[in-house]
């Protein structure tokens, strides 16, 4: 029986998966041409997969060498022979027994010659090869970030570029794909011996890689239909394909992640025969609860992202707590890393968080970090807790009653630059203590703003829509609340939460209730 990866290479005979004939097309097409490429994707986004299916499927045309680098030991990065000889090593491994005699002769006599070794020999060996095959030589090489930090790879590199450039005499590879998480025509070169930088990447030859790899909402139902034919759950595939896609944005990890929880944790821990009971609305936001919660590689890779490059954490902070709107600029390092690692996508010009999830956790990861910063916040949460918990209910109200007046006690004596940058994070802190476990919140992103931004929490199968606006007057206020009316009727609900930050002096502090129409809007004001 087929079951959900989310790790290693997907493969069709024993995997649920996304079918990848439409991108392989795509991606034929550059080999077609000819041309040196790179795929750099962030972690997880299904490189190795495709490169695995895209070798299968240009075997009768080409002869495709696919390599992987993280079969080569760091020694063999230390010098220009060990490299050459893991190399040549590598491809007489990989392809043993289909590569010409001649040309594996060639390759065998190069490894055991004893000296030092060059890698201009070894790639006069390789023009050779290619000159006599019969079909076109594809290669691809997996992994390549784990030599990104080596000058050999830079001049390797610097090889495969002299001889793309004068390939017409020089017969060398018809087409290369180095595949990792970095854009390997950004690397920095090495100059001189005091080991300054600069940017003049050899692979400034690449052709650029355009290619969606995302998952649709096409995509994800059509794994999801090849899983219903199996398991017979009776699901409403749109339903719970456009759910999971809201959530990942078609990030193949999260989307894969969620199906894998839903099919067997969720059906494990329900005791559900068929199945029929977790393939919901409200089994696709367990499954996100639940992957929010754990420890995995990717976000594990996320909190090391931003322990190392520093910068990133200005960037995101200001995505996900003042609203400001951050123009896609890819000449900034801080931006060009936060899109190069998946933490963020241009929309419109500006820079918006990938998925739900990713906010989510970002969110999570920041909110830790200001615990012990703001601490008498994050204890009256974890304080007031049980008291906004009824028969299994999140009572709502309560919670907005309860911050505003912590709020109030706390910050009240505060500047008002104070508010605008730090409002939405103090309830978010408030927020999270108390659902967390057994619920859980995101961001809409089409509201967030430096005036406005809805909070969509799930609790136990309800949802309750909380905008967070900064007052503007009356006017405004006004408008805020027949859009949150609008939204309301979006999520089929009768109850809508405002919270206002008002920086007027003559402000009233607290909370009502208003009916409008057969809505109620409990509008509270900090």
């Amino acid at each position: 029986m087929k079951r959900f990866n989310v790790t290693g290479v997907c493969r069709p005979d024993v995997h649920y998966m996304v079918k990848l004939d439409k991108r392989m097309q795509e991606v034929r097409r550059y080999i077609d041409a000819g041309d040196y490429f790179s795929i750099h994707r962030a972690r997880q986004y299904g490189k190795s997969t495709m490169l695995q299916a895209l070798a299968a499927d240009l075997a009768d045309d080409y002869f495709v060498l696919d390599l992987d680098f993280q079969m080569l030991s760091s020694g063999d990065f230390e010098s220009e022979g060990s490299f050459s000889a893991a190399f040549a090593r590598e491809l007489l491994e990989s392809k043993r027994g289909r590569i010409p005699v001649k040309t594996a002769g060639q390759l065998e006599k190069f490894i055991e010659q004893k000296g030092d070794l060059k890698l201009a020999n070894l790639f006069l060996c390789l023009s050779e090869w290619c000159r006599q095959a019969a079909r076109p030589i594809v290669l691809m090489i997996d992994e390549v970030d784990s030599a990104s930090n080596y000058q050999i790879f830079l001049d390797f590199l610097a090889q495969l570029r002299g001889y793309y450039n004068r390939r017409t005499e020089r017969p060398i590879f018809w087409s290369v794909i180095l595949a990792g998480v970095y854009d390997i025509r950004n690397l920095k070169q090495k100059i001189g011996q005091d080991m300054q930088y600069k940017r003049n990447s050899p692979w400034n030859i690449a052709a650029e890689f355009d290619v969606d790899l995302s998952f649709g909402t096409d995509d994800i139902a059509g794994m999801l239909t090849e899983y219903e034919a199996d398991h017979q759950t009776g699901m409403d595939i749109a339903l719970v394909s456009n759910l999971i896609y809201e959530y990942t944005s078609g990030y193949p990890y999260l989307v894969s992640r969620i199906c894998k929880l839903l099919d067997e944790t969720l059906i494990k821990n329900t005791g559900s025969a068929s199945g029929n009971d977790v393939w919901t609305k409200a089994g696709v936001l367990e499954a996100v609860r639940l992957l929010l919660a754990e420890k995995n590689s990717l976000f594990e890779s996320m909190a090391d992202k931003l322990m190392n490059f520093k910068q990133l954490k200005t960037v995101l902070s200001g995505l996900l707590f003042t609203g400001k709107n951050i123009a896609y600029n890819p000449d900034d390092e801080a931006v060009d890393l936060a899109q190069m690692f998946g933490f963020v996508k241009s929309s419109g010009g500006n820079l918006v968080i990938s998925n739900r999830i990713f906010e989510t956790r970002l969110y999570n990861m920041f909110l830790t970090m200001s615990e012990t910063q703001n601490a008498e916040m994050y204890k009256a949460a974890l304080k007031d807790k049980n008291q906004f918990i009824q028969d299994g209910h999140l009572d709502m109200r309560r919670v907005l009653e309860r911050f505003t007046e912590h709020f109030s006690d706390l910050y009240g004596d505060r500047e008002d630059t104070f508010y605008e940058e730090d409002g939405r994070r103090y309830f978010l802190l408030y927020l999270r203590p108390i659902i967390n476990g057994t619920g859980n919140y995101y961001i809409e992103f089409e509201t967030r703003n430096m005036e406005r931004t809805d909070v969509i929490i799930d609790y136990c199968g309800e949802q309750f829509v909380v905008e967070m606006k900064i007052w503007r007057g009356q006017a405004y206020h006004s408008r805020g609340e027949k859009q949150l009316l609008e939204y309301l009727d979006y999520y089929h609900l009768k109850k809508g939460y405002m919270l206002s930050f008002n920086f007027n002096k003559s402000k009233t502090i607290g909370i009502q209730e208003i009916v409008i129409g057969d809505k109620i809007l409990v509008e509270a004001v900090v």
